[in-house]
C-alpha cells in the first residue's frame, strides 16, 4: 500500500478555570418557568435535586472576572505547546471553534471583531505571518467541525501543522432566571495536528456529519430573560432542552455508526467514545443507541469517560478538554493507548452532528 497523508494529533492542552461553582451556589437564585413567566412553585432545593438527577452535574467551572474567551483559548494552546514541546511559531494555522466571542464581565454583548483565532495569535505573540487564523461557529460541535476542516487542510497538502481549539464562556450569556443556567460552564481545549505519511491508516481515519437546520434551527437561540421583570435589553442563551434531547438520541447514534462504517471497522474495534458533555443521561442514552444499532446489548465498562460531573457543559470545549485529561492520565481508570480507535463526537445548535474515528 502506498503512503498517504493523514492528520495526527501530536499535542493536547486545556485550560480549566479555577473558580468552582457547586450546585448549592444556585440556592438563592429566582428561577422562572419559561412558558408561564412565573416563578416555579417548587423550592430551589427540589429544582437542584431534579437537575442533578437528570444531568449528574455537581459543579462547574467559571472564568475569573478579568478573563474572556480568547484568554482561556490562548492558555489552552500554550499548555498544548508546552506539554508536547511544539514551537508555536511552527503552526501553519489556528482554528478556533466557539459560539459567543469575547463576552466581558457585567454584559452579555458578544465581541467577535477581530476573530478570536486572531486574538489568540496576538495574545501568544506568534509572529509567523504565514500562520492563518479563522473561527468556526457551529454550536457545541465547533471543535469537531474544526478538526474536520483541519483534516481537509492537511490532506490537501495546503498546510502541515496547526492547532484546533474549542473554547467557550457560557457563564456570561446564561439567564440567571432560567434553570438551564446550571448546565453551562466555561473552558478551553486545544489539539495540535500535523500531517504524517503512512502506509497504514493513522490519525483521523474517517468522519461523518449532518445538519438538520429544518426544522431544528431554533432549539438553541438568543432570547430575553425568563423573568418578565428583568430590566435591560440583554439577550441570553435559550435552549429547548427536551426537544434537543430527543433530537440527539434520535440522530447521533446513526452518525456514529456511519463514521465507523466509513473507517471499515466494527463497533468492537472502538476503545473509547468521547462525546460532547451536555447531559450525562443523554450521553448514556446515545451510547446505548449506538450499541442497539449493532444489535449489541453489552456495553464495555469504561468505554465512555465523563467529565460533566465536575466540569459541566462548556460547549465546544468539552471534547478537547476531555481528550486532554484522558491522554495526560488525569481521568481515573481511563487511558488511550497506541493503536486504539477513538470516537470524537458532538451535537449542538443548528442542529449539527459530527463523529470522527481516530486511530491513536
Amino acid at each position: 500500500m502506498s503512503k498517504q497523508i493523514y492528520t495526527k494529533i501530536i499535542g493536547t492542552g486545556s485550560y480549566i478555570p479555577e473558580q468552582v461553582i457547586k450546585n448549592d451556589h444556585f440556592l438563592d437564585y429566582e428561577f422562572y418557568d419559561p412558558s408561564t413567566k412565573k416563578p416555579f412553585d417548587k423550592s430551589n432545593e427540589e429544582i437542584i435535586q431534579k437537575f442533578h438527577e437528570i444531568t449528574n452535574i455537581e459543579e462547574r467551572r467559571w472564568v475569573k472576572e478579568d478573563q474572556v474567551n480568547s484568554d482561556i483559548a490562548a492558555l489552552a494552546v500554550k499548555n498544548a505547546c508546552e506539554s508536547s514541546g511544539i514551537d508555536k511559531e511552527s503552526l501553519d494555522f489556528i482554528i478556533l471553534g466557539h459560539n459567543f466571542g469575547d463576552v466581558y464581565h457585567g454584559t452579555t454583548s458578544v465581541d467577535t471583531l477581530p476573530g478570536l483565532a486572531n486574538r489568540v495569535k496576538d495574545i501568544l505573540k506568534i509572529k509567523n505571518p504565514a500562520c492563518i487564523c479563522h473561527d468556526v461557529i457551529s454550536g457545541c460541535p465547533g471543535w469537531t467541525q474544526s478538526m474536520i476542516i483541519a483534516d481537509a487542510y492537511i490532506r490537501s497538502k495546503s498546510f502541515k501543522r496547526g492547532v484546533v481549539i474549542g473554547s467557550d464562556v457560557l457563564s456570561r450569556i446564561s439567564d440567571p432566571h432560567d434553570r438551564d443556567t446550571m448546565i453551562f460552564a466555561d473552558g478551553a481545549g486545544a489539539t495540535i495536528v500535523e500531517a504524517v505519511e503512512s502506509d497504514t491508516p493513522i490519525g483521523i481515519i474517517s468522519h461523518s456529519s449532518r445538519s438538520d437546520s429544518t426544522p431544528y434551527s431554533n432549539l438553541l437561540t438568543f432570547g430575553k430573560s425568563s423573568n418578565p421583570n428583568f430590566s435591560g435589553n440583554d439577550l441570553f442563551l435559550k435552549m429547548a432542552g427536551h426537544k434537543l434531547y430527543v433530537y440527539a438520541i434520535s440522530h447521533v447514534p446513526g452518525v456514529v455508526k456511519e463514521s465507523i462504517e466509513k473507517a471499515g471497522l466494527q463497533l468492537s474495534d472502538i476503545k473509547k467514545v468521547l462525546i460532547h458533555q451536555a447531559n450525562e443521561k443523554m450521553d448514556d442514552t446515545i451510547l446505548k443507541g449506538v450499541f442497539k444499532l449493532y444489535k449489541e446489548k453489552q456495553i464495555p465498562e469504561g468505554i465512555m469517560p465523563m467529565s460533566i460531573r465536575k466540569l459541566g457543559n462548556s460547549s465546544t470545549a468539552t471534547v478537547p478538554t476531555l481528550l486532554d485529561l484522558v491522554v495526560k492520565g488525569k481521568m481515573e481508570n481511563h487511558e488511550i493507548n497506541e493503536g486504539d480507535y477513538v470516537i470524537l463526537c458532538s451535537v449542538g445548535a443548528g442542529m449539527n452532528v459530527n463523529s470522527i474515528v481516530y486511530k491513536w
